[in-house]
């Protein structure tokens, strides 16, 4: 049930329609079915396992509260957390680490070594719900948050449909005190919702799924052998079409809870714009870098004890991050390039101290220096996104090695104008976005005008859309 299929829309309505003539708790329990629903859509074999893991945690959070005497406190919550990466690494990395333990051996010479690989299907959306539970158990531990003593509420923390598949990752401190409190109507923020979730599909179905066909076509070989135009083409095209899917299914997703009643943290901030790679990761899907800052970088201890311990924190950090993102080499490297640059780039331009626990990148107060370095900065991001559309490292340096031969083909001009017919309307979005500090475009503007925007972009999707078989790319983390 994809967010850009008629069949979720049917979904939508009716749950939306129903939701709003029901009490708060009926509310609730309603809203945890339908999520169910939506997850069993999916793959019913696997509702079993989310809601048992979200069974235990719940449980477990009763016993670790901080103003419990109980003795095996600290027991439970270290089982919690071996749990839930457990289940994860089975899921996502046993077959990754075992074939790759098996290729080893095989380079040293040691042939047909039995190891038990097996196909393992990945569950849907469970690296996004592992770390909503890890969140959760962390933070009552710690005392931040008191543990849910409703299931109901809860369970639909963690599988509220709008974000249960690809996020954004919710915080507890967040979004589970909305679903412990009453929700009422409100027309302006319904109203928001829908433009939210038409500013989604505009960027999944137009932007996304269009930048994809070139992105395809480049690394697919159908543009010929790879050269310094097909990278260019391709790895631009991929930072598009990454961008305007994963945005737009944010978008669609904050929408949908606003219909519900319910606020989602904003997920992406311009990341094109930004200055620096610091900068990137402050913008760039944002539930996620910060639930690695908060729950990974500084428990290794951040950036408290000297330039080098602070460098190793930030590679464990991004390789990590990468190998959260698929269970491939690719990944790693991708990741393993972003933990390498990111000191170089605290060594070169050192963050100002706002507050004790908060940095903020020094933004250039230059016209030309700000633009060269968002220039640098974009062209380094869509390197390191070889690797990441790439299916194999080897395949990567075969892609990147293209960079010294500058043959041109007369097609290349035309793959170069579909690119920037389908991204500049969006870099031009992003501009209006940093100026103002909306949430969409025209947010402030007159319900008429919206309403119109509304529209025009109904009629842009039946005219524009690209491939519809293109599922969303972060479904498959």
């Amino acid at each position: 049930m994809l967010f850009d299929s008629p069949a979720f829309f049917l979904f939508l309505i009716p749950v939306v329609f129903l939701y709003w003539r029901m009490n708060h708790r009926a509310q609730n329990i309603f809203l945890l079915l339908a999520s169910y629903f939506f997850y069993g859509w999916w793959d019913w074999r696997f509702l079993a396992l989310m809601i048992a893991s979200t069974t235990v945690d719940f449980l477990i959070a009763q016993k670790i509260a901080p103003d419990r005497l109980n003795p095996h406190r600290r027991k439970w919550f270290v089982f919690s957390l071996v749990l839930n990466f457990t289940i994860l690494g089975i899921f996502k990395y046993f077959d990754f680490f075992a074939g790759s333990f098996a290729g080893m051996l095989n380079n040293l010479g040691l042939h047909n070594i039995p190891l038990p690989l097996i196909r393992i299907i990945l569950p849907p959306g469970i690296s996004f719900y592992t770390f909503q539970e890890v969140a959760y158990i962390v933070d009552v531990y710690k005392g931040r948050i008191e543990a849910s003593r409703s299931f109901f509420d809860y369970g639909l923390f963690i599988s509220l449909f709008a974000h249960l598949i690809a996020g954004p990752i919710q915080r507890p401190g967040h979004l589970l005190p909305q679903t412990q409190k009453e929700r009422t109507f409100d027309p302006d923020r319904f109203f928001d919702g829908l433009m939210l979730i038409f500013s989604g599909l505009i960027r999944k179905c137009i932007i996304a799924d269009n930048c994809a066909l070139l992105v395809n076509a480049a690394f697919g070989g159908q543009l010929g052998p790879p050269n310094l135009w097909v990278v260019l083409i391709g790895t631009y095209g991929f930072a598009w079409q990454v961008y305007g899917d994963f945005s737009g299914y944010s978008d669609i997703a904050r929408g949908c809870a606003q219909l519900l009643g319910f606020h989602f943290m904003v997920n992406f901030r311009q990341p094109f714009l930004a200055h620096r790679l610091q900068d990137f990761w402050r913008r760039w899907h944002i539930s996620l870098s910060t639930w690695l800052r908060d729950y990974l970088y500084t428990p290794l201890g951040g950036s408290r004890f000297g330039e080098w311990k602070t460098a190793r924190n930030l590679f464990v950090t991004m390789v990590l991050a990468g190998l959260w993102h698929g269970a491939n080499w690719t990944f790693v490297i991708f990741g393993a390039i972003h933990g390498i640059v990111l000191p170089v780039d605290r060594f070169f331009f050192p963050t100002k101290t706002k507050q004790a626990s908060d940095t903020v990148a020094t933004r250039p107060t230059g016209f030309f220096t700000l633009w060269a370095q968002r220039i640098l900065t974009f062209n380094i991001l869509c390197l390191s996104l070889a690797f990441f559309r790439a299916t194999s490292l080897h395949s990567a340096v075969e892609f990147l090695a293209g960079l010294s031969n500058f043959a041109w083909r007369p097609e290349y001009a035309s793959a170069f104008f579909m690119l920037c017919l389908f991204s500049v309307p969006l870099f031009l979005a992003d501009l209006h976005l940093e100026a103002t500090g909306q949430e969409y475009p025209f947010a402030n503007a007159s319900y008429p005008f919206r309403t119109a925007l509304g529209a025009c972009a109904l009629v842009a999707l039946a005219l524009f859309s690209g491939s519809n078989l293109n599922a969303f790319v972060y479904f498959q983390f």
